[in-house]
């Protein structure tokens, strides 16, 4: 049984990890960003049993010497911590540099130290910006657009650049836009939902013409496990996604039908982020993860892309879900 440090495990994507490398019969220690609370995030809303086969370490990804004592007697690492709001990283750039990327070289620093077997960091579609060629390969120019598409950039460079220089074990999963149950009501799919469940017919949105490959959730944790459990992932980046585009007008309406009900769709000012900021398109080639780890996605094309929509809407229809999330109106 190998010992998985997974961080970000307290979150949307990481949660789903979790529960899924534990059934693989991996032993995880789950990193959860310290609060006075106590919380364990979407941990404390897992199986029971799942929960109590775990163990979990409230600090944060910040502080080198604690990163040091977390990966310290692990096999190996799936990084996912990270902060992603695009809205607030307006505000706050300075933060997603701690984050992202000083927190990004402290495991990759404690990594190599330890010699660990292996390290999965994790990137995101952001970083190509709006597409430049579609599908967008993994050689597609980097472009930040926001200050958190360019702490990514960083962050995926850092662990680059460890992997030449000191042949750090590490692997880049690139995923395109995830969705799915537990995801923020502040990401695209679940506002929609949430506005349709509050009973708005006037949907609002930011802008609503670029496109986004969506990625259900158990695709992507699948595509991050074979990374993960792959050879020949060390030292490559590889994108993650459906191979299909669809723009943001087009996903409300196809939810609008999942939900049987009709709603009309507006941008509002708040909601839109800076002109040369907004990413207008992205359609991620997926080739290089179907040839390097015999992945594809189970939720492809229009027909999988409704499922994934119509498993998302069921999870935030009920109550014992949704009660998780307020109900005030949008904010950074």
């Amino acid at each position: 049984m190998k010992k998985i440090v997974i961080t970000g495990a307290d979150g949307f994507i990481g949660s789903h990890l979790v529960e899924k490398m534990v059934a693989l019969g991996y032993e995880v220690h789950a990193l959860v960003l310290y609060n006075a609370l106590g919380s364990y995030g979407w941990l404390d809303h897992i199986d029971p049993v799942v929960k109590s086969s775990i163990r979990v370490s409230l600090g944060d990804i910040r502080d080198a010497a604690f990163v040091d004592s977390l990966v310290l007697g692990c096999d190996a690492v799936m990084h996912l911590a990270a902060l992603i709001a695009i809205p607030y990283s307006y505000i706050n750039p300075s933060a997603y540099v701690q984050t992202n990327v000083i927190g990004t070289l402290n495991l990759l620093q404690a990594v190599t130290k330890q010699g660990i077997e292996k390290m999965m960091h994790t990137s995101t579609s952001e970083v190509y910006g709006t597409a430049q060629f579609v599908p967008i390969t993994e050689q597609h120019p980097l472009n930040a657009q926001s200050p958190y598409a360019a702490s990514k950039i960083a962050a995926d460079q850092f662990a680059l650049s460890f992997y030449r220089s000191f042949k750090t074990p590490v692997a880049i999963v690139r995923p395109f836009n995830t969705y799915g149950p537990r995801q923020s009501v502040r990401a695209i799919i679940p506002t929609i939902i949430q506005q349709i469940n509050a009973g708005k017919k006037n949907i609002e949105l930011g802008a609503v013409t670029p496109t986004r490959d969506f990625s259900f959730v158990e695709d992507t944790v699948n595509g991050m496990i074979a990374v993960f459990q792959s050879s020949r992932s060390i030292g490559e980046v590889i994108n993650l996604g459906s191979g299909f585009e669809i723009s943001i007008k087009e996903t409300a309406d196809i939810i609008a039908q999942a939900m049987g009900v009709t709603v009309n769709v507006s941008s509002v000012e708040n909601r839109v982020r800076p002109k040369l900021s907004e990413v207008d398109r992205l359609h991620a080639s997926i080739e290089k993860a179907k040839a390097l780890l015999e992945w594809s996605p189970h939720y492809a094309g229009l027909d999988g892309f409704s499922r994934g929509i119509k498993a998302t809407v069921e999870w935030f229809s009920q109550e014992k879900n949704t009660q998780h999330f307020h109900d005030r109106n949008y904010i950074v």
